[in-house]
């Protein structure tokens, strides 16, 4: 074949010829990097090795971690109890009587905690502050509410 083509009888020039076709050729597998085991001064395949690294080479798992401790459930029901007795205490004082029982709720969990070592500490914790402050609270306004009926029943109204 000559370059360029030579133009055929009626003095056109023949197409250029199509390109070749390749057949599909799937993508190369990648594997995952492993870096060289003495780059970090640990080898981290040996089972015999003798001297654990400083700290956690990149690319390998830390220590496991220790799974949480369970929450104690009294801790739980005290913080919800002393909480549900900030609203009851626009209920004729329900209030008062829902912080008690949030308080010893409280005091219960921590006691239990410290037996067996579960979560829930600063929930009892603030379970008993809640609940003691919500009973001085309702304990205020019960006097309040005795004293003015004292006074406007000796000043004759």
């Amino acid at each position: 074949m000559t370059y360029p083509p030579l133009p055929g009888p009626d003095g056109v020039y023949p197409p250029p010829p199509d390109p070749p076709i390749q057949a599909y050729q799937p993508p190369p597998q990648q594997q995952a990097y492993q870096p060289p085991p003495q780059q970090y001064g640990y080898d981290y395949g040996s089972p015999y090795s003798q001297s654990a690294p400083a700290y956690p080479a990149p690319g390998y798992p830390a220590y496991p971690y220790a799974s949480p401790r369970p929450t104690e459930g009294l801790a739980i029901a005290s913080l919800v109890i002393s909480c549900a007795g900030v609203l009851g205490l626009c209920l004729w004082s329900i209030g008062g009587l829902l912080g008690i029982v949030g308080a010893i709720l409280g005091h219960v969990a921590r006691r239990r905690i410290r037996a067996s070592g579960a979560g829930g500490s600063g929930l009892a914790l603030a379970g008993i502050i809640v609940g003691w402050v919500i009973t001085g609270v309702a304990v205020l306004g019960a006097l309040a509410l005795v004293l003015m009926i004292i006074n406007s029943e000796s000043t004759g109204g």
